[in-house]
């Protein structure tokens, strides 16, 4: 009879999964459509992810990528770099309204003296910038160090007053993260894998490469890796009970930087958009404070944090292709929303 009991039990247990899958199924099908539509621009190899109330959701994967897939990462390092420099501030051992001079005496004079950390996490210094390329990306080659790299930057002329032109480059946040090494005495990775990759478990994210390591955007990581970094954000800077950031540091990222500044460059896909520390606002509120955010990179890794409907998710690709991904991005952001709005009334 016992054993009839338990069978009963397992058969029961068995058709309610088949359920719930079937309806995870449903609830999703029209993301694995736009994903499947959508390939050609995302490259052919794809892995996306959702995650809500720390569970993976939602998994697509194609081609030949999944979630342990190491690629370079591009600009999605950026949001990774600020996070680390808000660790220090945290600690007391930094304020993001401090002038960068204090740190770093070459940017004392020809108006760099007024550039403060915030417009290094922001692109606001005002100091002239390249666009990124791949060719820009390459010159990198003739720094041996990130202070080499810092130096030059010293060097460079002014176009406005910091905080009051907006201009996207790797020029501030290589600063921020050069301003970490002086201030610890260790050099940039050693700090990442201490502060932010070790405690996440992200032991596939590295900023190592073979030339200058580059805060703004030498990291590789992968789509289960930076989801880790994801869930940490959407929970106030805390992972699995451990305080990674402060709420407070968490909240200071989100808040609009270039609202009333002059856009000098912005990539095509940041067009119209707002920035924060180290990540874009894809949507925010009245107090410019972001709703939706992400920082999407060179390669079309697009990671995202929507706070309204309390979801994380990553697309990870590795694709160079440009033209249209505003618009495609936007168009699979719309429909992950959507189904985020289904799963969430599936549970009431």
């Amino acid at each position: 009879m016992r054993s009839k009991n338990i069978l009963t039990l397992v058969m029961v247990s068995t058709f309610l999964l088949a359920i719930q899958l079937g309806n995870a199924q449903s609830i999703f099908s029209d993301v694995d459509h736009v994903l499947d539509e959508k390939q050609r621009i995302l490259g052919g190899n794809v892995c996306a992810l959702i995650l809500k109330n720390s569970k993976v959701v939602y998994t697509y994967q194609l081609g030949h990528y999944d979630e342990n897939t190491q690629e370079p990462i591009a600009s999605c390092s950026k949001w990774l770099t600020a996070a680390l420099v808000m660790t220090f501030v945290d600690e007391g051992k930094l304020s993001v309204d401090e002038p960068v001079s204090k740190y770093l005496p070459g940017f004392s004079e020809g108006g760099k003296e007024k550039i403060l950390i915030r417009h290094c996490l922001s692109h606001t210094t005002g100091i002239q910038s390249e666009r990124i390329t791949i060719a820009s990306l390459r010159k990198r080659k003739q720094y041996a160090t990130l202070g080499d790299e810092v130096n030059n930057f010293s060097a460079k002329p002014m176009v406005g007053e910091p905080g009051t032109v907006f201009a996207y480059s790797n020029i501030g946040i290589n600063i921020a993260g050069r301003i970490l090494e002086v201030i610890s005495g260790k050099d940039f990775e050693t700090l990442f894998q201490e502060r932010i990759a070790h405690p996440l478990g992200m032991t596939r994210t590295t900023f190592i490469g073979k030339q200058a390591v580059n805060p703004s955007g030498s990291a590789k990581s992968t789509a289960s890796d930076y989801l880790k970094f994801l869930e940490m954000m959407l929970h106030q800077g805390n992972f699995h009970g451990k305080q990674i950031l402060s709420e407070r540091s968490v909240r200071a990222m989100q808040i609009s930087q270039t609202a009333m500044a002059k856009v000098l460059y912005v990539p095509q896909q940041g067009e119209g958009i707002e920035y924060a520390f180290g990540e874009w606002l894809l949507m925010k509120d009245e107090k410019n404070r972001g709703i939706i955010v992400g920082s999407p990179g060179l390669f079309g890794t697009y990671p995202c944090i929507n706070w309204a409907q309390n979801y994380a998710s990553i697309i990870f690709v590795k694709n160079l292709r440009i033209k249209g991904r505003k618009e495609t991005y936007h168009a699979i952001q719309n429909v992950i929303d959507e189904a985020m709005v289904k799963l969430s009334n599936s549970n009431h």
